[in-house]
């Protein structure tokens, strides 16, 4: 029998070095199979989106910054074996969260805290991302292995689950949902399925799926020898034919991979859950044996495809400090657009201050004035060394739908910026007001980053990521997602798309 002894430190450090490492490092089979989606792809936007992606990629391994500002909540799978003994004074999950809070504080590469304690009310920041969300299990063995992952908060609110009629279509369930699901979670991305068990057994398995390499042409090669594979494989060719496409712009790559695990089920039942990993796919494995820390070996930079994104020869240059309705009135959804001058913030927390204020009869802070101006949907991560801000990628944009017409109706606001589609009450509004809607790229967070030349705070401050910033930007890219008709890009791409595939024009998806 072994002695394996796992010191404390070792498995600290570990799991914080690993936190490090996914904050800017992609796995290489996702870099790989994204440049393969890159090379395929026919839709000049999903092309550009794709771009991008990989360029802000290669930018945060080389720069160690983080790939997307929604540095996520932390998620660790352990599989311990049963003869391995501990030298420690915390739990498990306690040596997790030591571990979470380490690398959400190193100073070198501060992540964003995005954990909230009191879900249901007061919702209060921890301000260093504990706690995890660990799973454990004791296995046959003389090692411990982990898997840790950050999972962002767009492609996490987009799961499904569905306790399925015993005679009903998986399959059919499965790809009735995607358009339902927007374009929040930052495709091109991958689909975790968890099939049968009981509901928390199917969500918990879609979550592991997508830890899972990539290898969907593999299967496709040997051919699949099971059920579940048969499904994978159908799967993925029904989802990738809704025409989707990165960033939901219309496109051939809606999915990279569709991951299933399965377990038996009641007689009564058929539990399915669904649970995308985005364009910021972040996980790692690595096994603890007594030895010391785990040693993380980076990727070799020419795991990276060599693409260099340059904006369109046909963008629109913007100033955004003398913009007037007269000039958004002009733009059609596909424009892509260089912003540049000063541009303010707003997310979740900041919009229901605002709301609350205009309730109340005090209306806007004195230090904010959105006369004519754009809003930003972004929690930036904290800035180090000389950088104006840290990654600052677009928030998922449905989430201020419901304080969209209040905004418009009482601010002087012109647009709004931030990323994936707006609802049909959003878009009237957006119609009514003849304002614009555009979007940044999901999973480009450093590239965009790189065109915000200064920041500060404008108003509540203690809000921290969620705060009003004021930013000066140079040529940040943007593409117009809804017009002042109401035309939205997110509408017309994917079906455009679907279209085309059904055609047979290109004749695959892959």
């Amino acid at each position: 029998m072994s002695n394996t002894t796992i010191q404390q430190e070792d498995f600290i450090s570990s799991v914080a070095d690993a936190l490090q490492y996914i904050s800017y490092y992609h796995p290489a089979d996702f870099i790989q199979s994204m440049g393969e989606a890159w090379e395929r792809e026919e839709s000049p936007s999903a092309k550009d989106a794709i771009a991008q992606i990989l360029m802000n990629s290669r930018m945060s391994a080389l720069g160690k910054r983080p790939i997307c500002q929604d540095t996520g909540i932390v998620v660790a799978f352990l599989k311990i074996g049963m003869n391995v003994q501990w030298d420690c004074e915390l739990s498990i999950q306690e040596m997790v969260n030591e571990g979470v809070r380490r690398a959400y504080l190193h100073p070198d590469n501060t992540l964003r805290a995005s954990v909230l304690a009191d879900p249901a009310g007061a919702r209060q920041n921890t301000k260093d991302n504990t706690p995890a969300i660990v799973h454990t299990e004791v296995v046959p063995g003389d090692s411990v292995e982990i898997t840790v992952a950050a999972k962002g908060g767009g492609s996490e609110n987009k799961s499904k689950f569905a306790n399925l009629s015993p005679s009903a279509n998986v399959a059919d369930w499965v790809v009735e949902q995607l358009p339902s699901m927007g374009a929040g979670w930052c495709p091109p991305g991958i689909l975790g399925i968890g099939i049968g068990g009981t509901a928390e057994k199917a969500m918990l398995m879609a979550k592991e799926s997508l830890m899972d390499p990539i290898d969907i042409q593999q299967l496709r090669e040997r051919g699949p020898q099971n059920r579940a594979e048969e499904l994978r494989l159908e799967i993925m060719e029904r989802v990738n034919a809704l025409g989707i496409g990165a960033q939901g712009l219309g496109g051939l790559t809606t999915v990279l991979d569709v991951k299933i695990n399965e377990y038996p089920t009641h007689a009564a039942s058929l539990p399915v859950a669904i649970i995308p990993n985005c364009a910021a796919t972040r996980h790692l494995h690595f096994t603890l044996d007594g030895s010391g820390p785990a040693t993380l070996t980076p990727p070799p930079m020419d795991s990276w495809p060599d693409i260099e994104w340059t904006p369109a020869a046909d963008a629109i240059h913007v100033d955004l400090d003398n913009l007037t309705p007269e000039q958004t009135q002009q733009w059609k959804p596909g424009d892509t657009l260089l912003l540049s001058g000063k541009l303010l913030t707003g997310r979740d927390a900041a919009h229901k201050r605002i709301a609350d204020l205009f309730a109340s009869g005090q209306g806007l802070p004195e230090s904010v004035d959105l006369t004519n101006r754009m809003i930003y949907y972004v929690g930036p991560v904290d800035p180090i060394k000389d950088e104006a801000v840290g990654p600052a990628g677009p928030t998922t944009s449905t989430r201020m739908d419901g304080f969209t017409d209040m905004m418009l109706e009482k601010t002087g606001l012109i647009g709004m910026v931030g990323k994936a589609e707006r609802g049909p009450a959003t878009i009237a509004s957006i119609k009514k007001h003849r304002s614009v809607y555009l979007i940044a790229v999901g999973g480009a967070a450093y590239l965009v980053s790189k065109a915000i030349k200064k920041s500060r705070v404008l108003a509540f401050e203690e809000l921290g990521m969620e705060a009003i910033y004021e930013f000066e930007v140079e040529n940040m890219p943007v593409t117009v997602a809804v017009d002042s008709q109401g035309d939205s890009v997110h509408k017309s791409g994917p079906e455009a798309w679907k279209a085309k595939i059904e055609m047979q024009i290109p004749t695959s998806t892959q």
